[in-house]
């Protein structure tokens, strides 16, 4: 039986204690980390690697998100008005700098957050001496389930959805004041983002975890950000300069990274990227190199 559309009203927030509210988008940031902590802490073992230095890992990362993420938007997305003398402090502060009133932290680009967590990963790895290429590989992985948590976040504030459609599981996002069915674009990327990570996740199992430093990042860079390239094209503009683009900037920013995964694959191929394990320390506390 085919749906006659869905009609979305869902509550952002989960449930109030007094002023504070829960939403569901805040909890899919926790459930990306979770999940993810509990993943690579089950990678690190299966290797034999120190999971001490995972703690480390996931703080850093959970600030390259945010504070990558934030920027993002700021700079990518609404640089006419963030980077200016009026609303600079914005950027960091949840405040109407005229008003004074609070407005939160609206806006975050997943592709800030991307190229904050690649610079993070760099300067972690150059801190405690460790191949990077050997983290990004497993990395990745939760990334993709992580995104997956964060669109469906996206899909219960009833933001960054898609044209219209007549086809039968469009969403008539009421919340909105929508009165039509457009695309469930969030559904569209969650769904993408699962089926890479149980690709990616399938691959590290059949390899027994002896993967080709930098290979699997590179496929993953061009399946994420090539998926994000196609479902673009039915979503709605985010930001007015993007009407009459060609291109949106999700697609432009997609482009360099979809690129980078292609040179990282044939970089693989070659035997260019560095190969090597983790960290010299195993679990046990050995303290001999694999």
């Amino acid at each position: 039986m085919l749906l006659n559309y869905v009609h979305w009203n869902v509550d952002p927030v989960m449930f109030h204690l007094g002023s504070f509210g829960l939403r569901y988008y805040s909890l899919g940031f926790l459930f990306a980390f979770l999940f993810g902590y509990l993943i690579l802490n089950w990678m690190f073992k299966r290797e034999k690697v120190a999971t001490k230095y995972l703690d480390s890992l996931v703080l850093w990362m959970f600030v390259a998100v945010l504070v990558g993420a934030r920027l993002g938007h700021c700079l990518f997305y609404q640089p006419d008005y963030f980077c200016t003398s009026e609303h600079w402090l914005e950027i960091f502060l949840p405040f109407d700098m005229k008003t004074g009133q609070y407005t939160g932290y609206e806006g975050l680009a997943s592709h800030g957050a991307a190229l904050a967590v690649i610079v993070m990963i760099w300067l972690f790895c150059r801190k405690y001496k460790m191949n990077a290429w050997w983290l990004f590989d497993r990395l990745v992985i939760v990334v993709a389930l992580g995104g997956a948590f964060i669109r469906l976040g996206n899909l219960f504030n009833s933001e960054i959805y898609g044209v219209e459609t007549t086809l039968p599981w469009g969403f008539i996002f009421e919340r909105n004041g929508e009165t039509v069915p457009k695309h469930p674009t969030q559904l569209y990327e969650a769904l993408s983002y699962v089926l890479i990570f149980l690709c990616c996740l399938a691959a590290y199992i059949k390899k027994d975890g002896k993967l080709h430093n930098g290979r699997l990042f590179g496929y993953w860079l061009v399946a994420l950000f090539g998926v994000r390239i196609l479902i673009e094209f039915i979503k709605e503009e985010q930001v007015d300069f993007e009407k009459g683009m060609s291109l949106d900037m999700g697609q432009w920013l997609s482009i360099p990274l979809v690129l980078m995964g292609v040179v990282l694959v044939v970089l693989s191929y070659r035997g260019v990227l560095k190969e090597g394990t983790f960290t010299a320390k195993s679990t046990t506390g050995n303290n001999k190199k694999k």
